[in-house]
Order: C-alpha cells, then structure tokens, then sequence
C-alpha cells in the first residue's frame, strides 16, 4: 500500500496538521484502524508546537464521511462477535477528544456528512459547511440508535428539532446545521481551496473573517410551530397521532416516515435523546450511548436493518416487533442496563466503561424523561 492508499492521510501544511479520510469509493466510511490513526496523529500533534491547528476533510468529490463501516458491523453481529464494540469504544473516545481538544479542531463538513461523519466533525469547535453538505443521523432506518455524541448534539437543539431529526433521520443542509448547533460557520465550496492553503499561514479566526458567508436558506425555521408542537409528545406513538392530525402537510409526509423506520429504534432514540438532555457533559452521553449500541448488536432490528438497507438493498425490512405497540418499557429498557463481562459485548462491555473517567450512568428508573 503507497501512502495516497492509506485510508486516512496525514500531513502538516505550514502551521496546520491535516487529516484527510481516504477511502472516497466507501465515502470515506470509518474502521477501527482509521480512528486510531487519527488519535495518534492528534496525541503527536498536540505536543508539537509547529501545529497551530488540526484540519479535518474527506477525499473524493461525495463528502467527508457517511458514518462508520456497517458491512463489517452487520458481519460482527451475525457472527455474535465483539469487534464491534471495540470500535465504539475506540470511535467514543476520539469523539469525546476532540470535543475537548486544545488547539483549533477546523472540521470541513462538505458532501455528505453520517453517522461517524458527524462524530469527527461536530464535536470540534470550528465546524464548516458548504451548499453541498448534508448532515444527518440515519441509524433510525437500519434499526440502531444515533451515536457519536449524536443524541447529546441534538438534545441541545432548539426546541424539538433534535429529537425530529433523530428519530426520522432527515438529512439538513447548511442553514438548517447552523440553526441546530451542529456547524458554525457557512463558506462556499469554491472557496475552499483558498481557505485550506490560507489556514497553513494565518490564524484560523482571521481566516475565517476572509471566507464566512450568509448561507441559502434552510427548511426547518419555518418548521418550528408544527415539529415543537408534535414532538413534544411524551411517546412515539403520541408523536406520530399530533403528526397525521396536523394540519400541515409536511407534518402527515413526517408520520409517513416514522412508521417506516424500526419501532424499537424509534423508542429507544426517544427515550435516548431525552436522557441526554439531564446526563450533563458529552462524556456522560458517550457512556450512555455506548450500552446502546452494545445492546444494537445483539439485536434483531440492527442486522434486519442494514441487511435491507446495504446487504440484500431491497429496502423492506422486517422489524421484529413490527409495531410500536409491541414494544413494551422492558424492551427499551434493555438498551440502558448495565451488561456485565457475559453480556453482548463481551469483556469491553458498557460496565467496563470508555476510560472517560466517569462516575457510573444512572439507571433508567434514576433518570427521568
């Protein structure tokens, strides 16, 4: 393998640091190798003072990243393996560096930015996106849960926003990343170029103050008074009854959307999002959302789910239970639990924690939502 083949390329350009995704025919899709390859890259960085700032983009023309590898997580969870949670384990903590990383963490958001894609990008504290981004949290629609400190980001949206684009998973463009907290600033992908080649020689604000501009507008502004309205309902199925008796006919086309996706994932997320809003830092959200997605791997929807979604690609997957009524508080609650050594996720279970530091999660009868 030559260096251009390496899955995640790494270069310093002047007084930045760059890291670039490289996998453009899997959009950039994360491994395991990838992210610790970006924590090493970030641990040498830090100590050099050469590297002013850390840059962070995706090769190809698509976007930066369309989340981590789900093929290879479908084959984990088939074979009842642990490898996966490895991974989070690994991808969490990197998520929670580089919220906290302590010199400029420039995450440019073009194309398409998923899953995984958003947990190295959103978390950083200069966060860029262009007329061709588009955000999301999709995992509703192959039966997991969002991840990556993506319910603690979207717990922190004004209003419902968080919780409506969680559960249905809609991709948002620029304006509509602003609004929701998930970017910071707006420049035009022609103008990228210029700004990369300005950051090796200038500091990244007065960069900035060359290249930020006003973005198109957006979609959800406009949408507040019925997506507030519907999602502040206490249940899914509450949600999706004030959806088809709204008025408003994006809210029925919203309803007709949910009812797709996994009705176990959807109730999960629900009650995820909300406990994130009372867990306080992104680390207590990391640790929650980690026994998730543990709890995902043993499940049948996560593998039904991106069986039909990626594997087969027929688009019909079959939810077991297949409606929201047959998914009881016991069946949510599975996915917050404690799960010692013998659990699904083997002797890196949630128990055993992300090394964050942290005192242990309460449990869902301590949390309210």
């Amino acid at each position: 393998m030559t260096q251009t083949d390496e899955p995640v390329l790494l270069t310093t350009e002047g007084r930045t640091g760059r890291i670039t995704l490289n996998r453009p025919r899997a959009l950039n899709a994360l491994t395991h190798p990838m992210v610790d390859r970006i924590d090493e890259a970030l641990t040498a960085w830090e100590k050099d003072p050469a590297v002013a700032a850390v840059v962070l983009t995706g090769a190809g023309e698509r976007g930066l990243c369309a989340g981590g590898d789900i093929r290879a997580i479908y084959e984990d969870a088939r074979a009842a393996g642990t490898a996966s949670a490895a991974f989070w384990r690994a991808e969490y903590r990197l998520n929670a560096r580089i919220a906290h990383y302590p010199k400029p963490y420039v995450a440019v958001m073009d194309g398409i930015v998923m899953g995984g894609g958003v947990g190295v990008s959103a978390h950083g504290d200069v966060r860029l996106v262009t007329e061709r981004s588009k955000i999301a949290m999709p995992e509703t629609g192959i039966g997991f849960v969002p991840d990556v400190g993506g319910t603690y980001l979207l717990g922190l949206a004004p209003g419902e926003l968080g919780t409506h684009l969680a559960l249905t998973g809609t991709a948002i463009g620029a304006a509509d990343a602003l609004l929701c907290g998930l970017a910071d600033h707006f420049v035009p992908a022609d103008r990228l170029p210029r700004l990369l080649a300005d950051l090796a020689t200038a500091e990244v604000w007065d960069v900035l103050e060359r290249h930020v501009r006003q973005p198109p507008p957006g979609e959800l502004a406009a949408q507040r008074a019925w997506i507030d309205s519907c999602y502040r309902a206490d249940t899914v199925e509450e949600i999706i009854g004030r959806l088809r008796a709204h008025p408003a006919p994006a809210a029925g086309q919203t309803a007709e959307i949910l009812a797709q996706k996994s009705p176990t994932a959807l109730k999960v997320t629900l009650a995820a999002v909300r406990r994130a809003r009372r867990l306080g830092p992104l680390e207590r959200v990391l640790e929650q959302e980690y026994r998730i997605s543990c709890a995902a791997l043993s499940s049948h929807d996560l593998v039904e789910g991106i069986r039909a979604q990626v594997i087969d690609k027929d688009r019909n997957p079959k939810w077991l239970p297949d409606t929201l009524a047959g998914v009881g508080d016991a069946d949510v609650d599975r996915y917050f639990a404690p799960t010692g050594p013998s659990g699904p996720s083997g002797p890196s279970g949630p128990d055993s924690g992300l090394g964050l530091g942290l005192a242990p999660l309460a449990t869902a009868q301590e949390v309210p939502w």
